[in-house]
């Protein structure tokens, strides 16, 4: 396959599994392998990663693309592009080393620090400049939460960088953000697009020790000799700055414009929302596009995938996904009377709730796995529905959904986000979740492609529509109202419920 090229390898780095496709420049997928990686869960509410396990299940990544498509297939690679789950708090030492494990996006210890960035900011003027709200999602948090706890970590941090920007680290030997990376950092003033020297001083860090901030279209690096052998890859290479992985999901769906939206699911679930204004929504994230003058709104849902993963490891660890939710087939709409509150690593949209927990309402001695299933397969879609009508009342009413992720492949989950939301499901073709659009993104790059509207409407193909069945329509209205009610009804049960399950308190 050496005689084909170009190619170009987008990467994703995902929140339990490294992806990668290899597409040609008529945007045709070629290739695709994935690896998955551990994480730890510390505590209850801590979530870390080593980022040597990102590098390892990289280099296994590629290898399984250079064994499946043939001798010569990464040396024909004349861009890279890779994106990744978001945002992170990764600290390296001047010699560009991991200084400890990374707290990804899903890291919630930092609620105390959210305080006290209330009280030196305030709520009302941070979501003013930065665009979002103040949360332990972000990295502004975790850092004070960095400076009260371990301040010889933060001491010895030479540079704060994103998963994507170390990856390209690795591969280049040089440092770099990418813009959609550097809006959600809770750092910066979203409208003058400069770091908030303000905000800055508030967690104890400077502006220096964040690298140059790209588009995400913009070369940083070429392929080192060192990288070319771990790799295979070929030296001089040219890698870009990527960009976060739901942006890159987003292009894969052809979802360009104002107007059009995207849901991607994997571990989570983003529904992807292009605007042409950066105007903030406390409920929503809000994040530069990598279209120019554009920026996107992300609802953004903690543990959609992983609440399925979470049953099937432990109740049908032998099985498949697919054979999960075939049996789940078998059970009528409303899982024999029952729903799930997916909230399984607390919330992120619309109810920013880090005390919010998984719940099955409705269990009896005949709920078995089937039921489970179906419960968690509706209890995420009513979610989706929950931010869908958080969104129109902000005027964001897309008439489809487009559909990416592993996850899309499931017709089942894909009609019944349909049938709850009342919204047309588009699956989009070979749903890749990330790869394909960091794919285009380095082809554009690396200027064989024109630019990224242009390539992405060109390259999007649906593979199937979803229509909503009026006739389970009044059923899930009536069972999305339980939906609600049940969470507003035990809130308070499980924020006291958090309180008394902290390590400190219980010792």
């Amino acid at each position: 396959m050496s005689h084909w090229a170009p190619l170009f390898l987008g990467i994703d780095v995902g929140t339990t599994t490294v992806k990668a496709s290899i597409v040609d420049d008529e945007a045709r997928v070629l290739a695709q392998a994935s690896v998955s990686y551990p994480t730890s869960f510390v505590r209850s509410s801590w979530v870390e990663q080593n980022p040597e396990d990102w590098w390892r299940a990289i280099l296994s990544v590629l290898a399984q693309l250079s064994h499946d498509g043939g001798s010569g297939i990464l040396s024909s690679v004349a861009g890279i592009s890779v994106s990744a789950q978001a945002p992170t708090l990764l600290a390296l030492d001047a010699s560009g080393r991991p200084i400890r494990p990374a707290l990804i996006w899903m890291d919630r210890r930092a609620e105390p620090e959210c305080e006290t960035l209330a009280g030196l900011a305030g709520r009302e003027e941070y979501l003013r400049v930065t665009g979002n709200r103040i949360d332990p999602f972000f990295i502004a948090p975790k850092l004070l939460w960095l400076r009260t706890n371990e301040p010889a970590t933060l001491s010895r941090a030479a540079t704060f960088v994103q998963i994507n920007g170390y990856i390209a680290y690795r591969l280049t030997g040089s440092l770099s953000m990418d813009d959609q990376h550097a809006s959600l950092l809770g750092l910066r003033d979203i409208q003058a697009g400069e770091w908030s020297e303000d905000l800055l001083a508030a967690v104890g860090v400077s502006a220096s020790q964040f690298p140059d901030s790209f588009a995400a279209t913009d070369v940083v690096g070429h392929v080192t000799a060192e990288a070319a052998d771990a790799t295979g890859l070929l030296m001089g290479t040219p890698v870009v700055a990527g960009t976060v992985d739901s942006a890159a999901a987003a292009l894969e769906a052809g979802v360009v414009r104002p107007g059009q939206a995207a849901e991607m699911t994997g571990t989570s679930t983003v529904i992807i929302f292009p605007v042409a204004e950066p105007t903030a929504r406390p409920e929503f994230i809000t994040m530069a596009s990598v279209i120019h003058d554009q920026w996107l709104h992300l609802a953004a849902m903690v543990a959609t995938g992983a609440s399925l993963k979470w049953l099937k490891d432990l109740t049908a660890a032998e099985k498949s996904f697919t054979d999960l939710t075939r049996e789940a087939e078998t059970v009528p709409a409303g899982a024999g009377g029952m729903v799930f509150l997916p909230y399984m690593m607390g919330e992120r949209s619309p109810i920013w709730d880090s005390a919010a927990r998984g719940v099955f309402l409705g269990l009896t001695l005949g709920s078995g796995v089937p039921q489970l299933t179906r419960a968690i397969l509706e209890g995420t879609a009513f979610a989706l529905r929950h931010n869908l009508e958080v969104a129109a009342e902000h005027g964001l009413r897309p008439e489809a959904l487009r559909s990416t992720g592993g996850p899309a492949a499931s017709d089942l989950w894909c009609q019944i986000k349909a049938d709850v939301t009342g919204v047309p499901i588009v699956r989009m073709h070979a749903p890749t979740g990330a790869t394909f659009g960091d794919a285009l993104i380095a082809a554009v790059g690396t200027e064989h492609m024109s630019d990224l509207g242009t390539a992405v409407s060109a390259a999007a193909t649906v593979d199937r529509e979803f229509l909503p069945d009026q006739a389970k329509r009044h059923l899930y209205d009536d069972l999305f109202h339980v939906f609600r009610n049940t969470y507003e009804h035990v809130r308070n049960d499980l924020d006291e419920l958090a309180q008394l399950s902290i390590p400190e308190a219980t010792a």
